[in-house]
């Protein structure tokens, strides 16, 4: 039987999932309505018993901005299915009172596989598959872009498993780690041979990854991303590939996905991914339990286990 705490539900849901949290409860899914989202949302906020937490996708669908939290004044707190908060206003949802809760940590291993996965392929030309000489992973000099959770799973196996050089750029020196650090990109890509983007997207990272990084990376560089589209210039992007500029890319992201640019689809350099790196069966059970255990503390007044806070810098 459902319990009586309300939640609003902006993501779509898995089946198994939305039957387990319909059990725990009451669920306000925009989903099951036929109503288009502004009217939903007002109908949400017209309740006698609106509800005060709010489950939305790390698509970036229902941003969660100014807007939005005015939409449904009730909410205090958001929970995002992804790592990722590009979509949500921290500062607004901090000046407003609203929690903020994220599905760190529960994506980093297999993110780090699949960049690893794309970085073997690109390498050894794996799905080329045309007779041409491929290039080992191990040994070589990696910067990894962002040493969050994502890019620090993916150091450890570069260093430990290929025995590659790792260095990295971030917004601050870590002291916890062994690696090499840049201060900007740019020298990263210039002392790299391949270059993988596990960084945050915001508005200081967004074509963080520009033509003049892919000029410093050079022509036997390889780029992975694994992050967000927008974090790489699409554009410069393609203009090193087809200009032998740069030797190869894996993407998982792409800067306008679905959308994918002719041009990649053409180049047996590239190997794409559809925005999966992150789903194995494992994560999303991992990902369903985190939400539970979010919304759970959160009724229970207790201290959410993955908030986020906006950033003072």
């Amino acid at each position: 039987m459902a319990g009586t705490q309300r939640v609003l539900v902006l993501c779509r849901l898995s089946t198994a999932s939305r039957a387990d949290l319909a059990g725990r409860f009451r669920l306000v899914d925009s989903y099951a309505s036929p109503l288009n989202l502004e009217a939903f949302l007002a109908s949400v906020a017209a309740d006698d018993d609106p509800p005060r937490v709010s489950l939305v996708s790390g698509w970036g669908n229902v941003p969660v901005d100014a807007g939005f939290l005015d939409a449904v004044p009730s909410l205090e707190c958001v929970v995002t299915d992804s790592a990722n908060v590009s979509h949500i206003d921290l500062h607004e949802c901090a000046r407003r009172g609203v929690a903020v809760a994220n599905a760190a940590g529960v994506y980093s291993a297999d993110v780090a596989d699949h960049a690893i996965g794309l970085l073997i392929e690109v390498l050894r030309r794996v799905s080329a598959a045309n007779g041409a000489r491929g290039s080992m992973l191990g040994g070589k000099r990696v910067g990894v872009i962002g040493l969050g959770s994502i890019g620090a799973a993916i150091a450890r196996r570069l260093q430990q498993a290929f025995g590659c050089a790792v260095s990295y750029s971030s917004r601050r020196r870590r002291d916890d780690v062994p690696y090499r650090y840049f201060s900007t990109v740019r020298d990263l890509a210039e002392h790299s041979d391949a270059l993988v983007v596990a960084c945050a997207l915001t508005t200081e990272t967004w074509h963080i990854v520009d033509g003049a990084v892919l000029d410093a990376l050079g022509n036997s560089g390889v780029l992975v991303n694994v992050a967000r589209g927008g974090n790489v210039d699409e554009a410069e992007l393609v203009k090193a590939l087809a200009e032998g500029r740069l030797a190869g890319a894996g993407l998982d992201v792409l800067e306008y996905e679905p959308k994918v640019p002719a041009e990649l689809m053409e180049m047996d350099n590239v190997v794409l991914t559809p925005h999966q790196a992150a789903f194995t069966p494992e994560s999303v059970a991992d990902l369903h339990r985190l939400i539970v255990n979010n919304l759970e503390a959160f009724f229970a007044r207790q201290p959410l286990l993955t908030p986020v806070i906006a950033s003072t810098s």
